[in-house]
């Protein structure tokens, strides 16, 4: 047992002083760790750290399943079309075609191709120029499908006649030098043309066309009744009338120029004289005037603020000595015992149209 004891005695104060050591580490509120306890701590930390990359898609998934849904999704909006300038360059678009269209003849196929691509394999008979369109005027204009429009052109035909007119060799008598005229019912007649447009927006953003076959021949757009008016029957226009007399100044001034037009212009209206004046002198024919009936018409001024709507019809004469018949609407307001123009009307009134104005007693 002494040789025991011997053997360790020389380690005892080693482990001794380790252990006091530790102690008075541990007194003084540090901490001291193992190479068994770190080793543990490092594997734990690692563990966690796997785990939070495990957990952080399934939190991120359960986030989005449970976000709150909105009451009214917005929807995406279409993008914004300019319907009025696609069916303005379809509408010069198909005008320019029609006019190609009835002035081509034998060799003008690439004229007709640059509206129409399939143009190049026609068969064109006639002299070019034999024809020619007068007068195009789009008379209809819709839009068929998102892209293409459909639109009827009114085209006045001529044709050329005579030994000097282009196209006469086709109009001449074999071995003869003497014109054959074309019958009388087709010249100068107005004719309708419908042509299908298709656009598209090409380089640039620019709208671009193509016609999708050739022009249509329609018939004529159908006449359709005219609707009541607001005025009474036309009846002259009497001197010494005062109705009369203020839409004469007034017309007199904003036609010829002559005198100052604010003079017959009710507080707050806006109107300019024609400049230059395209004419000398005028005469006011008739009038039809709202409320009249026939046998009882408007006399004298009522009281300031009665407004009353007129159709004017008169004869101007031009500076070349012409006279020429025109037609106003306006509208008249009573101030300070006379009448004053309160509105130079775009059309005449429609009598559904509803009268602001107060009746006129004659």
């Amino acid at each position: 047992m002494r040789a025991l004891l011997n053997r360790r005695s020389p380690s005892a104060p080693a482990d001794a002083a380790e252990e006091a050591q530790e102690w008075e580490e541990e007194g003084a509120g540090g901490w001291s760790w193992s190479s068994g306890a770190t080793a543990n701590i490092t594997v734990v930390l690692r563990w966690a750290a796997w785990g939070l990359m495990l957990l952080g898609p399934l939190l991120g998934g359960a986030a989005f399943l449970s976000r709150p849904v909105s009451a009214s999704p917005a929807r995406a909006q279409p993008p914004l079309s300019a319907p009025a300038t696609g069916s303005q360059g379809a509408a010069g678009f198909a005008q320019l075609f029609v006019a190609a269209y009835i002035s081509a003849g034998d060799g003008d196929q690439a004229k007709l191709a640059a509206y129409y691509p399939g143009a190049t394999d026609l068969r064109l008979e006639g002299a070019s120029g034999r024809r020619s369109g007068d007068q195009l005027a789009v008379v209809r204009l819709r839009q068929s499908d998102p892209s293409v429009w459909s639109v009827t052109v009114a085209a006045r035909i001529i044709t050329a006649v005579g030994s000097g007119s282009a196209g006469s060799a086709s109009s001449l008598a074999v071995g003869t030098d003497t014109a054959i005229a074309p019958p009388t019912a087709a010249a100068g007649a107005v004719r309708y043309f419908q042509v299908a447009v298709a656009t598209a927006t090409a380089g640039g953003g620019a709208m671009g066309y193509v016609a999708l076959a050739l022009p249509a021949e329609v018939a004529a757009p159908p006449c359709v009744r005219a609707p009541a008016l607001v005025y009474g029957p036309w009846r002259p226009a009497l001197p010494g009338d005062p109705l009369a007399g203020a839409v004469t100044e007034f017309l007199t001034a904003y036609l010829t120029g002559s005198g100052d037009l604010t003079r017959y212009l009710s507080p707050g209206t806006q109107l300019a004289a024609i400049t230059p004046p395209p004419y000398t002198a005028l005469v006011v024919d008739e009038l039809a005037v709202e409320g009249e009936q026939d046998g009882a018409q408007v006399s004298g001024v009522p009281a300031g603020g009665i407004r009353l709507r007129v159709l004017a019809q008169l004869r101007a004469t031009g500076t070349d000595g012409m006279r020429v018949p025109l037609a106003y609407a306006l509208t008249l307001q009573a101030r300070a015992g006379r009448w004053e123009i309160a509105s130079l009307d775009g059309a005449p009134a429609q009598a559904t149209t509803p009268n602001p104005a107060t009746s006129v007693s004659s």
